[in-house]
């Protein structure tokens, strides 16, 4: 039995779990990532989870093939040196190098949206395709992409970037600096500000109430209110759909993937998300006269989808 060490580096927290060639994980170790620090010390917190991790699961870190490290940022594959990551505060930060220096394994590098897309891809709801799409809806919209297998990135690693495509040139601003980004709609951020733009238009509607009476506004509070029949939460969920459907349908317009899976927190509606969004999906994507078409899927694998695609970093090197 082969093992490999996934780390999902956060701006919160550092994860490593020890994955088996069967892609199941073995065991974790965790702590937080306490930043703003020095890159040194958060290198040295990898290769002691490493290490913690293996003891957990009852493995010789002599036994680990080598270490994969999902990050935040633009990470340079080839070199193994993170170009720019604004959460961690990295400058051309060669993490591979450190590492390497402390243990005695080859490190991979890789970011983190598509180190859990190529994990969907080995594992989850991608399992056995070609060419996928994952999309991530958090924050912000992350994405990753895999064609033929392999993660695609682009030839400065900053590829796969999908939401920062945008959707509407007179929308919102973006944190990227452009206008109307489909991550400024179809982020669990984006749905929060529809959802306060809503109550403070329909003050008395069960939306409002419900927002007021738990003290604060989550990206759950539309769907449920919806649920219970107000009119300002449809109105809030028609418009996030609407905008997801469409930036997934240009997605698949670029690249006609064989799967295109959506993951984050605001995928817990299930259905009352995923069947109208296939269906205006269904109508505006190019390929719709065709008898195959792109099969829209909930992720499967949750957080452990960034540990397990890392994990595997080397096999995706090889290809």
């Amino acid at each position: 039995m082969k093992y490999y060490a996934g780390v999902d580096l956060g701006g919160t927290n550092i994860v490593v779990g020890i994955v088996n060639e069967k892609f199941d994980i073995l065991s974790k170790a965790k702590r937080k990532t306490n930043l703003p620090r020095p890159g040194d010390e958060i290198c040295k917190d990898i290769v002691e989870l490493v290490k913690e991790a293996a003891e957990l699961a009852k493995v010789q870190v002599s036994e680990i093939e080598s270490i994969g490290i999902g990050t935040p940022g633009i990470a340079n594959t080839d070199l193994g040196i993170i170009e720019y990551s604004c959460n961690l505060g990295f400058n051309d930060f060669e993490m591979a190098k450190i590492i390497k220096g402390y243990i005695d394994l080859p490190v991979f590098i890789e970011n983190d949206a598509n180190a859990a897309a190529y994990g969907e891809f080995l594992a989850g709801s991608a399992k056995g395709s070609n060419d996928a799409v994952c999309i991530t809806l958090g924050t912000g919209v992350g994405g990753g992409i895999i064609i033929n297998g392999k993660i695609y990135s682009g030839f400065n690693y900053a590829g796969a970037e999908v939401g920062h495509t945008v959707v509407d040139p007179n929308g919102p601003e973006c944190t990227c600096g452009r206008k109307g980004c489909f991550e400024v709609f179809s982020s669990a951020t984006g749905l929060v500000r529809m959802t306060k733009e809503a109550i403070e238009n329909n003050p008395g509607s069960i939306l409002a109430k419900m927002a007021q009476k738990d003290g604060k506004v989550s990206a759950r509070h539309s769907f449920n209110a919806m649920r219970m029949g107000c009119p300002a939460a449809k109105e809030v969920c028609d418009k996030y759909i609407k905008y997801l459907a469409l930036g997934i349908t240009n997605m698949i317009n670029i690249f006609q993937p064989d799967v295109l899976c959506i993951g984050g927190g605001v995928c817990n509606e299930g259905d009352e998300l995923l069947i109208p969004v296939k269906e205006i999906v269904s109508k505006e994507v190019y390929t719709r006269n065709s008898p195959r078409n792109t099969e829209i899927v909930i992720a499967t694998l949750g957080n452990d989808a960034g540990i397990i695609g890392a994990a595997f970093l080397g096999l995706n090197k090889s290809k």
